[in-house]
């Protein structure tokens, strides 16, 4: 194989194929439309032959981007929307790089990480945090201007952030049940340190309690299937009665219907759920799930082309995107009528 093969090819070269200046081919690659479409495939062709790829360096020098997108994320297990980001912003023009700092980090750490964003050569950042570990403030400094999108932040906060109403969620879900002439609501929660499931929990002892009803038998579970699984076992044995079940999402409502089936307990004769979320198989229980859907690809989409505009300009107003959740009824509820209860 001869240099010339084995020579990582230039934009000089690019441009010597094209037999266009290499200006123009900096155009066609930085997507400048100022380039005659005839032009412009001449350069892609000549890009493709010789296999050309764009040093990242150079190219965040001359356009003053990378278009890289970081999206920092504190907890694994909360990764359902990713796919989606990832796929809003390749539509975009960005590549999406995704780190994770552990929930159990140190605050140093996170500062650590932050502080370095500037050197990875990202234009922006996206942080999915389920816990309340960063004020706006604190962001703002540790970004040094890098900006920023928050995912899953307190309502109400003055930074740039994409939530979904969880109030208004778990408002749909209680309400179907009150409807159904349920006052006995028991529920398992997830990890109350949680932003959303701190407010789910909020809302339904809230709502409760403007009904004059006393808040029924509660467990914190961690979102996870054997959690739902243990708590339903729990309040089955504190023989507190209850004729319906909220779940604050629908892994622990599938644990929670395997257990209740053990006990012999019909669902939704005997005690009606609701789940949270709609993840891809709650309508694949048995029985299907009733449950609280949250359209994670609008979530995913939202963050991103906030995220872009704010980078395109940096005069973008500063607001909270609020997504509002649905009920979505299957057969896991039923009127009172139909219940025995506990």
């Amino acid at each position: 194989m001869s240099d010339t093969q084995t020579k990582r090819a230039t934009l000089h070269d690019v441009a010597a194929l094209a037999g266009v200046s290499y200006q123009t081919v900096s155009r066609v690659i930085n997507n400048h439309p100022n380039v005659a479409a005839k032009t412009r495939a001449k350069v892609v062709r000549a890009i493709r032959q010789l296999e050309y790829r764009p040093n990242q360096a150079a190219q965040v020098l001359a356009t003053g981007r990378s278009y890289i997108l970081q999206l920092l994320m504190f907890d694994i297990r909360y990764s359902d929307p990713f796919p989606a980001m990832l796929y809003w912003a390749k539509k975009m023009g960005y590549t999406l790089v995704i780190s994770e700092v552990s929930p159990a980090a140190s605050k140093n750490e996170i500062h650590s990480f932050l502080e370095n964003l500037a050197t990875r050569m990202v234009d922006g950042l996206i942080v999915y945090t389920p816990y309340p570990f960063l004020s706006h403030t604190e962001m703002d400094e540790l970004c040094h201007g890098v900006p920023f999108v928050m995912v899953g932040a307190e309502p109400g906060v003055k930074a740039p952030s994409v939530v979904f109403d969880q109030r208004h969620g778990c408002r749909l879900a209680v309400q179907h049940l009150l409807d159904l002439g349920h006052r006995q609501i028991a529920e398992i929660t997830g990890p109350l340190a949680h932003i959303d499931a701190r407010l789910r929990h909020e809302m339904l002892t809230a709502i409760l309690q403007a009904r004059g009803l006393p808040p029924g038998p509660s467990i914190e579970g961690d979102f996870e299937v054997p959690s739902g699984y243990k708590a339903a076992k729990k309040l089955l044995e504190s023989g507190e009665p209850f004729t319906a079940l909220f779940v604050a999402n629908d892994r622990m409502a599938l644990g929670a219907l395997c257990a209740l089936h053990e006990q012999g307990l019909r669902v939704p004769e005997d005690i009606s759920i609701v789940g949270f979320d709609d993840m891809g198989e709650a309508a694949y229980f048995t029985p299907p799930l009733t449950t609280v859907r949250q359209d994670l690809n609008a979530l995913a989409q939202q963050s991103v082309e906030y995220l872009v505009s704010i980078i395109k300009n940096p005069d973008t107003p500063v607001q909270q995107r609020i997504l509002y959740p649905e009920l979505i009824v299957r057969k896991s509820t039923a009127p009172i009528a139909r219940s025995q209860g506990r």
